[in-house]
């Protein structure tokens, strides 16, 4: 098939159901859609989504419903019909799922004939500003590679910025978030200002300012600019959106429920006449509103694009029957979302085990016991994970799976905010683009006895004495190396020659934890051997900037996984353990009325369950000990939510039948 065949959008493929000798037309479309069925395997809804080309589309996407096999389905039956793939922009939220759809989509290409040598751009949405950014560097007055500052970097910066203005009881985290989500909003620093109340949000806006004036003056952006520069840029420069709408005339965008306000807004600045805009989504997993995420961009897609195609896709393709019914039994209380049902493709399914703990301990005892159970009847610790609201419950469970030898990985420090990794990558950088923040954090990791007065020479480009000279004799090595060496080497170099290897192998502590994880690094820099130098340890540089906490490493060592329900996010498990179902915990209640979202709490139940395949476990404390006091809880409403014919009570039943159920 080739482009010269018809595809009238109009159609669907329920025309192909029955008598398809109606007209030739309507024979020759259902042709099209048989062929495009056997080549992509997908079912009707899918199809319909991968045929439906032109104009505005909404894919409303259940969890486990295949949604990356069909963005890739259809990035190559665009390209099948003619269309350059030099012309498709796909991006979705993080480089673990963008690899997926570029590796699919790269694997696909042949299949559909194309002779050209471009391919579709897919990236993440930051990775996207980026690349806009380095484009239009000297308009925006920054250099071609603009040092990128992680979040850690920009605590630094907040954090000094509220000293200097005595303000150093405002916690600089709060102060951070408060930032990034106006930013995330649209809101510049002279706008936050105008419309502060109170002595706090004044203070966060001087130090918002004193903070733009830092990055400046290194010449940096931090994560949220990687999306307000471009999205300023192109609201007033027309030249520029004329050339990127005519780049890329074919726009999809996945997980678009997770969407804040700039996010939605560069897609439709890039967006051309014909409105070719196709989005994927599901509202009933949208749990990032604390992140700025809005979910009107999904709730309201069809009155910014009219004449906007709907397509639900309903079947899943992960989870047993009795877990579906949970979940949907649960998101319906929802009032907020766009109706739909998880549909079962697999069988009945085990019932969901429910557990009444007398405290924290003993959840995380059954907890334990159940792990060593499963591991002894054949189940791998891999297809374990025990998933929390929040961080803290990690303490207990971890005491009790050391205590029962039970082989687990917390998840949660990205590895690219280990203290060893971004003391290697302030060293690399220091060398290749020198600036304050990385030099400041290279000379005293590991310390060589340069103390505050010499560092401020140094940073003023003063004669700061015969360490100094050492410490950039160091610096000009690396600089040298980087003409000509691969990345991998460089940074074996970087671990000799600044002394981060000689401190750890002294260390006997932590030290081999930590030697272990800059060999991980090296081994990441040896995926860019094969570019020349010095763009493959710039471009290192920069994958390693643009991580998100979703591409946190998880190294695939075959232990049970304890993380948040945030974190697990876009995973699935065999067996997950849902624990800590108690009012105020999960649903979590916030002091501040104002941050209080019952229907997005329920979300995130939502999303836990349908990480499971095969088995759930849900669990509640009778007692549960925060802050130092051990206090009484309720069990969870979400438990009161769910259909009573597939729970199954997990013994002992320390203190009786107490199920809150209808």
């Amino acid at each position: 098939m080739n482009s010269a065949v018809n595809h009238p959008n109009e159609r669907t493929v329920d025309n192909c159901s029955g008598d398809e000798a109606k007209s030739i037309e309507n024979q020759r479309f259902c042709a099209y859609y048989r062929y495009v069925k056997h080549r992509h395997g997908l079912n009707k809804r899918q199809e319909e989504a991968v045929l439906a080309i032109d104009g505005p589309v909404m894919v409303i996407a259940g969890a486990g419903a295949g949604k990356t096999k069909v963005l890739a389905a259809r990035i190559l039956e665009i390209i099948s019909r003619g269309v350059a793939p030099e012309h498709i922009l796909a991006i979705t939220f993080t480089n673990k799922a963008a690899g997926e759809m570029r590796s699919r989509v790269l694997g696909g290409l042949g299949s559909v004939g194309t002779q050209r040598a471009g391919h579709p751009f897919i990236s993440t949405f930051h990775s996207l500003g980026l690349s806009i950014i380095k484009e239009r560097h000297a308009t925006l007055g920054l250099p071609a590679r603009p040092a990128i500052w992680d979040r850690s970097d920009s605590m630094r910066e907040i954090k000094k910025a509220l000293r200097e203005l005595g303000e150093e009881d405002i916690e600089p985290r709060a102060a951070l978030g408060i930032i990034s989500k106006f930013k995330g909003d649209g809101t510049s620093p002279a706008e936050y200002a105008a419309g502060v109340r109170g002595p706090w949000e004044r203070a966060v806006a001087r130090a918002w300012e004193k903070y733009e004036v830092s990055k400046r003056a290194a010449k940096a952006v931090d994560f949220d600019d990687l999306l307000v520069l471009p999205v300023e840029l192109l609201r007033r420069e027309e030249a520029a959106r004329g050339e990127y709408r005519a780049r890329w005339r074919y726009i999809l965008i996945d997980e678009y429920q997770d969407t804040n306000a700039l996010q939605a807004e560069l897609a439709a600045l890039l967006l051309g006449a014909e409105k070719n805009i196709f989005v994927v989504g599901d509202i009933d997993q949208t749990i990032y509103s604390w992140r700025g995420a809005q979910i009107k961009n999904l709730l309201r897609f069809e009155e910014s694009y009219p004449g906007t195609r709907v397509v639900l896709l309903e079947e899943n393709y992960r989870s047993t029957k009795n877990i579906l019914d949970a979940a949907n039994a649960l998101i319906e209380h929802n009032q907020n979302r766009v109706e739909k049902v998880l549909l079962p493709t697999r069988g009945v399914g085990e019932t969901i085990g429910l557990y009444q703990a007398f405290d924290e301990r003993d959840e995380a005892g059954f907890v334990a016991r159940k792990v060593r159970e499963l591991m002894e009847a054949g189940r791998a610790p891999r297809d374990i994970a025990v998933l929390y609201r929040a961080n803290f419950q990690s303490r207990a469970l971890e005491e009790q799976f050391l205590a029962a030898d039970l082989p687990y990985q917390v998840l949660g420090t990205r590895f690219f905010d280990r203290k060893e990794v971004k003391d290697a990558l302030s060293w690399l950088r220091a060398a290749l683009t020198p600036n304050p923040q990385d030099i400041e954090r290279a000379v005293s990791s590991p310390s060589r006895g340069i103390g505050k007065v010499t560092l401020m020479k140094m940073l003023r480009g003063e004669d700061a004495g015969p360490k100094a000279v050492q410490f950039y004799g160091i610096l000009a090595r690396l600089r040298e190396a980087a003409h000509h060496a691969k990345p991998s080497d460089l940074l074996k170099l970087v671990i000799a020659e600044s002394g981060l290897e000689k401190m750890y192998r002294e260390d006997k502590f932590e030290g081999a934890e930590r030697l272990g994880n800059l060999r991980e690094l090296v081994s990441l820099g040896a995926r860019f051997d094969e570019e020349p130098a010095p763009k493959g340890i710039e471009d290192f540089l920069e994958s390693a900037a643009l991580q998100s906490e979703q591409d946190e490493i998880k190294e695939e060592r075959n232990v049970v996984r304890l993380m948040t329900v945030h974190a697990s996010k876009g995973l699935e498990f065999p067996v997950v353990f849902i624990v800590g179902l108690e009012e105020g915990l999960f649903p979590y209640e916030s002091e501040l009325e104002e941050e209080r979202d019952p229907e997005e709490e329920r979300r995130l139940m939502y999303v836990a369950l349908t990480r499971a395949k095969e088995k759930v476990y849900l669990c509640y404390a009778s007692y549960r000990t925060v802050f130092g006091s051990k206090s009484m809880g309720a069990p969870s409403q979400f438990l009161s939510e769910l259909p009573g014919d597939i729970l199954e009570l997990e013994g002992p039943e320390r203190l009786g039948k107490t199920i809150y159920l209808d």
